[in-house]
């Protein structure tokens, strides 16, 4: 009798044992913060929209920094003593304008030579001419004065400079009477009525881009206001990095408004495309990240799909995704709610459709009661 008592109360105590583990296991495992129980049970009604093509009229946004169409860096070939510099920063100044004088000793030695070789050549050629001089004494003195005469134009250049082109004196290093170093420029002066800017056009739109095509820049400055410009320069190599290649733009500046190194940006027209497009709505953003997601209709499953949102066009947007194509269901009303994997009842109508119909709804007082 004993024994037997012994070993019903260890069965007892096994049966309790398996009964508590079972209940205390139930819902452990967990799929995105939800058990595998409840998210095999929960459906979320939503309303979906086919993924459809579209065709739109395709605008390649850029942004670039303005530059002066010219510059000019006042920096003599050889070092020596700044006699002059007759303007200075913000001075404006227009073709032909005397900008610095050089050191002139080198230059009038060099004019000097060459005005001695100038009388030996007059007396070489009546030499010449009466067979009284060998050829190849006067190509020796022919070649000492044709070297005089580049060697003054040389000394010439680098002793008065002009600006070549209207502008404004944008720096300035050094002063009158400074041994100028060839460190930097003494002035620099840049074009400000046609200013230029790069911009970069992904390689896929390089069979695009003509020379000529006209485009609009835009200032955040002005913003009100559109610059026409036009290409001027397709660069002919793709950069292996980024893969665009880079076009020069000319931009008239009359009005004087923009100036270099202001910061724009500009749209390329480069005609018509065939996008896949969805809802605007449908497009959700990851929170502190710059990360785009839809969810798909899979067979009754929510489908969390990262996308690349692109030109947005009245109520839609262009995706891009290996994962989306056309005729794909995107979930366009209760997207907010789902995580992947979750069952979907799709619902016909919209939401406004449905609180109409549920606002409608009449009781029966007496029923009621």
């Amino acid at each position: 009798m004993k024994k037997v008592i012994r070993w019903g109360w260890v069965s007892v105590m096994t049966l309790a044992l398996v009964g508590l583990s079972a209940s205390c296991g139930k819902g452990d495992k967990k799929k995105g913060g939800e058990s595998i129980d409840s998210l095999e049970t929960r459906v979320e009604k939503v309303r979906t929209e086919p993924v459809v093509k579209q065709e739109i009229e395709r605008d390649v946004e850029c942004t670039a920094v303005l530059e002066g169409y010219e510059t000019m860096n006042v920096s003599p070939s050889l070092t020596g003593i700044i006699e002059k510099r007759y303007k200075d920063v913000g001075d404006r100044v227009s073709t032909g304008d005397l900008l610095v004088r050089m050191d002139q000793n080198q230059l009038i030695q060099a004019k000097l030579n060459l005005s001695n070789l100038e009388t030996e050549m007059k007396r070489m050629d009546a030499l010449l001419a009466g067979g009284n001089v060998t050829q190849q004494t006067y190509d020796k003195t022919k070649m000492a004065y044709d070297q005089a005469k580049q060697q003054v134009e040389f000394l010439q250049n680098n002793t008065f400079f002009k600006a070549t082109f209207p502008g404004v004196v944008s720096a300035r290093n050094y002063e009158s009477g400074e041994l100028f170093n060839g460190a930097r420029p003494i002035l620099t002066v840049v074009q400000l009525n046609m200013l230029k800017t790069i911009i970069n056009v992904p390689e896929i739109y390089f069979p695009k881009i003509k020379t000529g095509m006209k485009l609009d820049i835009l200032s955040d400055i002005y913003p009100d206001t559109k610059f026409p410009a036009v290409i001027e320069t397709i660069y002919p190599t793709i950069d292996v990095a980024t893969h665009t290649f880079q076009c020069k733009v000319k931009i008239p500046n009359g009005s004087m408004k923009l100036r270099p190194g202001m910061y724009v940006h500009t749209s390329v027209n480069v005609g018509k495309v065939k996008v896949l497009a969805v809802p605007y709505q449908s497009v959700l953003k990851l929170t502190g990240s710059n990360e785009r997601y839809l969810f798909l209709n899979n067979g009754g499953v929510a489908k969390r799909v990262t996308v690349e949102a692109g030109q947005r066009f009245n109520r839609y947007v262009e995706v891009i995704s290996d994962e989306v194509i056309e005729g794909a269901e995107v979930v366009t009303q209760g997207q907010a709610r789902l995580i992947d994997g979750v069952e979907l009842l799709v619902m016909s109508g919209t939401y406004e459709e449905e609180a109409n119909s549920k606002s409608n709804v009449t009781v029966d007082s007496a029923a009621v009661k």
